[in-house]
């Protein structure tokens, strides 16, 4: 079963900035026939792979997704919000939190960030 993303301003625009980044990052590459990818571009592959992985299926074992207590659901008080690695074992590793919802078969992100 397959979801619609809807995203919130905020996740939305990390987003954005995230793909911004990394075509860039491309642009300058390939102006000095760089063939090695730049972190942005890398960021971006990661973060783009887990929310499509995300949307096909939310408990892929890659994902990592557990629930998380910090961040309130935005549509049910007492609804869950979950975690989702887009990256492992670096250092300021980036994760999705997202929640189901607002109807059935859709999952919202709430924010994409650097883990703490």
């Amino acid at each position: 079963m397959s979801f619609q993303i809807i995203w919130t301003k905020t996740a939305q625009a990390r987003y954005n900035q995230l793909e911004m980044d990394a075509v860039k990052a491309f642009e300058g590459r390939k102006a000095v026939a760089k063939k090695k990818i730049s972190k942005q571009e890398g960021l971006f592959k990661q973060v783009s792979k887990a929310i499509e992985l995300l949307q096909e299926n939310p408990r892929h074992p890659g994902l990592h997704t557990h629930e998380y207590d910090s961040i309130a659901h935005p549509f049910v008080k007492e609804g869950k919000v979950f975690e989702a690695y887009a990256q492992n074992r670096t250092s300021r590793a980036y994760r999705i939190f997202w929640c189901y919802g607002p109807k059935t078969e859709q999952i919202t992100i709430i924010a994409i960030t650097p883990h703490p």
